[in-house]
């Protein structure tokens, strides 16, 4: 309801997607992930906190998100064009925010929470930051003529 205007009513459907993303992938690989970087890096010291870090901002964060973006889209019946358009547009300034707002939250829970926690206090981190990806994916489908303009110029 955060993200929807106020003239836009509840939409049963969009909680029902976002509640399936979040019990079949994301929770399982949270759990996953925390379990594999604390066998690959067991410290908590500080350096071993940064390579965490680093790994969960270029590992984890592309991919479930490209995940995210891909599962919500084809759930509301878009094609595959119209979902890699939607991952051109949106992938980079989801990726460029994580890093402003996921740096800090690694930080605190690498190093100072134990591992059984860790996905407890993510997915409580994860509150705020699916705030801002639920608003994201409710943005319309991109047009896919505007996309491949965009990809062109960028390339010249």
């Amino acid at each position: 309801m955060i993200t929807l205007c106020p003239d836009m009513p509840y939409d049963p459907m969009r909680t029902l997607r976002m509640a399936t993303y979040g019990v079949l992938l994301s929770g399982p690989s949270l759990h996953l992930w925390f379990n594999f970087l604390s066998r690959v890096l067991p410290k908590r010291d500080l350096i071993t906190t940064f390579k965490k870090m680093i790994l969960g901002q270029t590992l984890y964060g592309p991919i479930i998100n490209s995940v995210f973006f891909s599962f919500n889209a084809a759930l509301q019946g878009e094609s595959i064009p119209e979902i890699i358009a939607r991952l051109k547009r949106d992938l980079i300034p989801t990726f460029k925010n994580g890093l402003i707002y996921w740096p800090l939250c690694d930080f605190i829970t690498f190093k100072f929470v134990p591992v059984r926690l860790q996905p407890l206090v993510s997915n409580s981190f994860a509150f705020l930051w699916t705030i801002y990806i639920t608003y994201m994916a409710g943005l319309k489908k991109p047009c896919l003529e505007n996309v491949k303009e965009k990809a062109s110029a960028q390339l010249h």
